[in-house]
């Protein structure tokens, strides 16, 4: 990276072309918000300008003195370069700071219009800043050192040729305002008390604009990342987002290959300015809209290896220097993109079964099983049979929730999916069994698939509350509700909003009131700190309450006053609860201690196995096999 602070005519008098990229967003900056600012900063420098040269000698010892005025900073602009011809004029591409440049551009034609009036001198200096000379340019637009986005290419020259075309001259745009303001505010500068103009003046507006006003010009060569650096440079409170500036990237490469860049936008790229798509998703620094979301998910997919959500720009480049044509990258996307909508529930899908499994990975938060997940739909039910697509997906899904529930390591998570994503598409390049690539895939190294002994031990030892979080426990007991409730042919169907339920300690974890410690013989065992078997058994109790089998959902109608009180009151509230099949069984205790918890674990446990299969259980049914020896 290249960043250097250059005074305006360093800027824009060499040969060289700035171009907006196409789409970016509309010039917005106003004569309240930002032109009037902008103009008075113009005459602080001219005065300062001024100055110096009404008081003392002139000659060497002039310039001496206007070289120690202090220049006027205007910010920064970033800047990427562009291919061009041999012999051609040099572009660059405005990543950031078009608006600023943009606003520059135009107070400079203000301030021509008042020179070319006058027939000032410096007139002819002042539009070199705006203008390439003619015999270097090939076509027309290549006379402007800044040519705008699209949308305004008709209108811009109007705003700065020397006699617009009345065709194209829009009298209330935005930068014809901005023009005729700034040369009405340079003419004002210029004039005495009488209204005569003052050619000193002018002269010193025209000098302070060319020489005084700087700009930092960060130019980018192909190592560097755009997006970090505007992120930087804007204090990391306003990220930029990644696929706007693959956006540019790719309709800039269109443009330069002669495409129809409207037809297409409208074709691939107008969905994207919906606003779901900048919604944003996941939490924290990981925080990022569902479009640069799709990015990366599309980035994984395309190369195989996990792309990194924080220099998607520079990746996504590196790719496509050698990648396919642009109009196949926007199909690509597309393609995924419908996937991607299914996957967040913005589309509806095919398959109640995959539903759920979206559903649940999406409470997860598992970002890194969604470029998985998205490829698998972009990929043909001839190749992927609808029945084996459901077993990848609950493959993938079966992994992550047992891990959850085992509670084992989610580092190295995105690495482990890139593989398996890597492992899938091998299949489908040799035409056999995506879904069994899946499903073995995902087994072995250090993020292994729980057993179904892992998750019965998890189920009767693990503390569950405040060990993992109450949304997923949530999620673990609606499954398991949703489950018995199916299963059972008397129970009516019922749509239950299972994370607004409360979890509910069966024996509170209170429990020295209303929940006395049991001898084997069946007394009861006072309470006393300082004997070893109250102590011991008490921390039986402790560790016991917090297992999964001490929990369970309840709706609000239950009776929070008797939480904390004996199993005889809280028996009465599980009864009432008859929406939830899950606390049927809770209902039909006699009574309830350490062993019942630990029964509970146990069927709790076989039921989350028959939803959250094996990896072995999987690999037991293929339909691609039986489609195999049916040819």
């Amino acid at each position: 990276m290249d960043a250097k602070t250059y005074s305006l005519q360093e800027i824009l008098k060499p040969e060289r072309r700035y171009i907006i990229p196409t789409f970016q967003r509309d010039y917005e900056w106003t004569l309240e918000g930002q032109w009037k600012l902008l103009f008075e900063d113009l005459e602080n420098a001219a005065e300062r300008l001024l100055e110096v040269r009404l008081i003392g000698p002139t000659g060497s010892s002039l310039t001496s003195r206007e070289q120690s005025i202090s220049p006027h900073f205007l910010g920064a602009i970033v800047c990427a370069g562009l291919p061009f011809p041999a012999g051609g004029i040099a572009p660059r591409s405005v990543i950031d700071g078009q608006q600023r440049l943009t606003t520059v551009l135009l107070m400079i034609r203000g301030l021509l219009d008042v020179l070319q009036e006058e027939e000032a001198d410096r007139a002819k200096s002042v539009r070199r800043m705006l203008f390439n000379p003619d015999d270097v340019v090939e076509r027309h637009e290549e006379v402007y050192k800044l040519w705008p986005r699209r949308k305004d290419r008709e209108v811009w020259p109007s705003a700065l040729d020397d006699k617009p075309s009345a065709e194209n001259c829009a009298s209330d745009h935005r930068y014809l305002e901005a023009r005729e303001f700034f040369a009405k505010s340079a003419r004002e500068f210029a004039q005495d008390g009488n209204g005569k103009l003052e050619v000193p003046r002018l002269v010193a507006l025209s000098d302070a604009i060319s020489s005084l006003f700087k700009l930092v010009v960060i130019d980018l060569d192909d190592n560097d990342d755009a997006q970090v650096i505007f992120e930087v440079l804007n204090g990391r409170q306003t990220p930029l987002s990644a696929i706007d500036l693959v956006k540019n990237l790719l309709f800039l490469r269109s443009e330069f290959n002669d495409e129809d860049v409207e037809v297409l936008y409208d074709k691939y790229w107008a969905q994207f300015d919906d606003d779901w798509w900048k919604k944003e998703v996941g939490r924290g620094h990981a925080q990022r809209g569902h479009r640069d979301v799709l990015l990366s998910v599309w980035l994984t997919a395309a190369t195989g290896k996990e792309a990194n959500v924080g220099h998607l720009y520079r990746e996504v480049r590196g790719y496509l220097e050698d990648g396919p044509e642009t109009e196949m990258i926007l199909q690509e996307l597309n393609i995924f993109a419908e996937a991607y909508k299914v996957m967040y529930n913005a589309a509806s899908c095919e398959d109640e079964r995959l539903a759920v499994s979206y559903g649940r990975v999406r409470s997860l938060e598992i970002m890194t099983a969604v470029p998985l997940l998205t490829w698998l739909r972009t990929v043909s039910p001839t190749q992927l049979h609808p029945e084996d697509h459901v077993r990848a997906v609950r493959a993938i899904e079966s992994w992550a929730l047992r891990r959850v529930f085992v509670g084992w390591q989610t580092r190295g998570y995105g690495t482990h999916f890139s593989r398996v994503l890597r492992e899938a598409k091998q299949a489908a390049e040799k035409n056999v069994d995506i879904a069994e690539a899946v499903v073995t895939g995902l087994q072995g190294g250090f993020l292994d698939w729980p057993t179904d002994a892992d998750i019965r031990w998890a189920f009767r030892e693990r503390k569950y509350y405040r060990g993992i979080s109450q949304a997923r426990i949530r999620l673990l007991l609606g499954a398991i509700d949703e489950r018995l409730r199916n299963e059972d042919p008397n129970e009516p169907p019922a749509s239950i909003e299972y994370d607004n339920l409360q979890i509910e300690h069966v024996m509170p974890q209170r429990w020295q009131d209303h929940w006395p410690l049991i001898h084997e013989d069946g007394s009861a065992v006072e309470e006393d700190t300082s004997d070893p078997q109250w102590l011991s058994l008490s921390d039986v109790r402790d560790r016991a309450v917090d297992r999964i089998g001490n929990l369970t959902l309840v709706t609000s109608s239950f009776n929070g006053s008797v939480s904390h009180l004996g199993w005889i009151f809280k028996k009465q509230e599980f009864e009432k609860q008859k929406s939830l099949v899950i606390n049927y069984g809770l209902a039909h205790n006699e009574s309830w201690d350490e062993e019942s918890i630990s029964e509970r674990a146990d069927a709790l446990a076989t039921i989350a196995i028959a939803i959250w299969p094996s990896a072995e259980e999987l690999s037991k049914t293929s339909a691609f096999s039986s489609t195999i020896e049916s040819q």
